[in-house]
């Protein structure tokens, strides 16, 4: 994945490539509103980056690029970058995500209002749900009355039983879970779907926010934040069950593995069968949990479950077992009213992003509303919306050229494989086949949702979102049992990013991402092979990363290693991450090179692709050289581009805990000075911040 900003504790989780913004530039740009009743300005995106595909004006061109080529490429644009209100940071994943936004709200407010009260097509059914959360007046009238029969369920709790069914129930709708379960391919055997179970239960983003004192105001201001959602709902003596939810939530934080521990695909497959899982983990009814989940009865009582953290499920389940009730009632209520916030009074709303926004991530105002009614009903029924946005705004010419340049970096990476000095003849032949079975997807998927079966009702902001959270359980619910959809994808066409999936052998390249600056049809060559193709490259990295590298040819989480070539690759793995470690985002605030390792492994293999192939698409001509830059300088200018972008210090904070990918700096800085061909490029000579010896500079793949 290149970026990444909504994180789950789950185990394989898709490797994308993620990141944080982009900013505004003078230019011929594609402009995005709509008319409603709501003002907004036009949200814009340039079509097109200077002459040639890199806009040259936002170069700081006092700084050397051997001393900080971020700064050099980037560093006059990033003075004039004024982030958002609505905002934690702002670059060209943002700005994409702006247009694509407000494409998403042109759609939605063109199509035409159900002529019923049931709406039945699926174009009726996304006009209801926008117009549904836009009726502000509608939301107020109604109060806190949604909650009345959650809250009531919540209140007759009696016993660990009811509080096990009633949690077990939150997979379906806004009540509480104190663990992560989802149905995936199993990593063993990606041809059949796996339960997955994964800690869970707490509200801060993190095990650090409760552990680390460096956290303790975001505690001391969660805390709060609770005792004020208690009081707003009437829940008995607020500041006391606030401090005791806190306290209980600390103590499960404790029993938590730590996020970088996550990212072992041998540690986190654990299959136990229920009899076994209530042996490992007493104190928490597993089978009144899992039944009210919606697992069949057989399941629930006698099934297998791949456990990713076993000693964090023990600590949790133990912890249960030993809370009273009245806290876990309490604590129950508190989270339904914050997964529901968006969908209540503006009370609720404006709470919910002061401490969630404002105070975790230093987001200074909120976004309108508009924005907001296009993400939940995006969330509820983002397929049917990716259907008409590819048939709107994506061109076919877009298509034809991403599968020219995929197939370019699969063979430049082929051919980087034949060559690889450190791999032993087995492992190389097993890495090579696993490279040519790698399958890429590009622009949307094969196949649409079917959402006749959901339901979606005027005026119904609360049940419609409830509705939209059971449909996509069911839906998921549905595929246990039966053979692996290798076509189904886990990105609608209008997300900004990409991913890489390990059981599939695959890279997905959504339609939204395949804009100005990271893929322009006019731009020149070699800005686009820095730019997108360092992007294709970085997702067909991952498939070798620390994690990836563990998943064969076929998806299958399978050793296929020699133990020598195992221990190599280790050995470079970590000189790079220490080299990661070493890098201070913030005073006394570094990077963490084992949480990012596989992110770092793969923006190097990708940047490294992305310059080979560029080379290899010249065929022994001389690349014309552009405003005095050569045809290697533009492709390092294409990827350093992509990361032009700020974050509020709020935001770097929660992120280094969180995040598996390294601030943008990092992401330009680090790869490219262990590239051979960035010095010559560059001309970066020994003395400069950012040179390396031939022998510190750590080549993988």
């Amino acid at each position: 994945m290149i970026f990444q900003r909504g994180f789950s504790c789950s185990r394989f989780r898709r490797h994308m490539l993620t990141a944080t913004a982009l900013l505004p530039i003078a230019m011929a740009t594609i402009q995005a509103q709509a008319a409603d009743n709501v003002s907004g300005a036009a949200v814009t995106a340039p079509d097109h980056y200077g002459d040639w595909g890199f806009d040259l004006a936002g170069r700081d061109l006092a700084i050397k690029p051997g001393n900080d080529f971020f700064d050099y490429a980037n560093g006059d644009a990033l003075k004039k970058l004024v982030i958002p209100a609505d905002h934690t940071s702002y670059g060209p994943f943002d700005q994409l995500r702006e247009l694509s936004t407000a494409r998403v709200r042109e759609i939605l407010m063109s199509l035409k209002s159900a002529t019923s009260k049931k709406p039945k097509t699926s174009e009726e059914k996304l006009s209801v749900y926008y117009s549904s959360f836009m009726d502000e007046a509608a939301i107020e009238k109604a109060g806190v009355s949604p909650l009345q029969n959650d809250l009531n369920a919540i209140r007759a709790m009696n016993d660990a039983e009811t509080f096990a069914a009633l949690t077990g129930s939150g997979q379906a709708s806004f009540q509480y879970t104190p663990f992560s379960l989802m149905i995936q391919p199993d990593a063993k055997d990606p041809r059949k779907f796996a339960i997955n179970l994964d800690q869970g239960g707490i509200g801060l983003p993190d095990r650090d926010y409760y552990l680390k004192p460096e956290f303790a105001a975001k505690k001391k201001a969660y805390q709060a934040y609770i005792a004020q959602i208690l009081t707003m709902i009437g829940w008995e003596d607020p500041e006391k069950q606030a401090a005791a939810i806190v306290a209980f939530e600390t103590e499960m934080a404790t029993a938590h593995w730590a996020r970088a521990d996550l990212r072992d695909p041998d540690k986190t497959y654990n299959p136990l069968t229920v009899d076994e899982l209530k042996k490992a983990a007493p104190g928490f009814d597993w089978v009144k949990w899992l039944t009210a989940a919606g697992l069949p009865s057989s399941v629930a009582q006698e099934g297998t479950l791949i456990v990713g953290e076993p000693s964090a499920i023990t600590g949790q389940a133990k912890t249960l077992g030993a809370t009273p009730l009245p806290v876990l009632k309490a604590w129950m209520a508190f989270h339904l009213v914050d997964n529901a916030a968006s969908y209540l009074p503006k009370a609720f709303v404006d709470a919910s992003w002061q401490f969630n926004s404002h105070t975790l991530a230093g987001q200074p105002e909120l976004a309108p509303r508009w924005k907001r009614a296009v993400s939940a009903t995006s969330a509820a029924m983002g397929w049917e919306i990716g259907r008409i946005y590819v048939a709107r705004y994506f061109p076919a010419e877009s298509k034809t050229k991403m599968d020219a340049l995929t197939k370019e970096l699969k063979a430049a990476f082929k051919v980087r494989l034949q060559h690889n000095a450190w791999m032993s003849a087995p492992t190389r032949q097993a890495a090579i086949a696993k490279l040519d079975k790698f399958e890429i997807q590009i622009g949307y998927p094969k196949k649409w949702r079917d959402y006749s079966s959901l339901e979606v009702l005027p005026g119904d902001v609360y049940g419609n979102a409830i509705k939209g959270i059971a449909f996509e359980w069911a839906y998921s619910l549905g595929h246990y049992g039966h053979p692996v959809d290798r076509d189904e994808w886990d990105m609608t066409p209008q997300t900004v990013n990409a991913y890489n999936n390990p059981v599939f052998n695959e890279v997905v390249f959504p339609a939204s991402i395949l804009q100005p600056p990271f893929f322009d049809p006019k731009a020149d060559p070699a800005v686009n092979y820095g730019a997108i193709g360092g992007v294709i490259g970085h997702e067909m990295t991952h498939g070798f990363d620390d994690e990836g590298r563990k998943f064969d040819a076929e998806g299958r989480l399978h050793d296929w290693w020699t133990p020598e070539d195992a221990e190599r690759f280790q050995k470079l793995a970590d000189r790079l991450g220490a080299q990661y470690d070493a890098f201070e985002v913030l005073p006394g605030v570094h990077v963490n090179g084992k949480l990012t390792m596989g992110e770092n492994i793969a923006d190097l293999g990708g940047l490294t692709l992305a310059l080979d192939a560029y080379n290899a698409s010249l065929h022994g001509k001389e690349a014309p050289v552009l405003n005095g830059l050569t045809g290697d300088q533009r492709v390092f200018l294409g990827w350093a581009q992509v990361w032009r972008m700020k974050v509020r210090e709020d935001r770097i904070r929660q992120l280094i805990v969180v995040d598996p990918h390294s601030p943008p700096k990092a992401r330009v800085n680090l790869p490219m000075h262990n590239i051979d061909g960035w010095y010559g490029a560059w001309d970066v000579k020994p003395g400069e911040k950012l040179y390396l010896t031939p022998d510190q500079r750590v080549h993988i793949w």
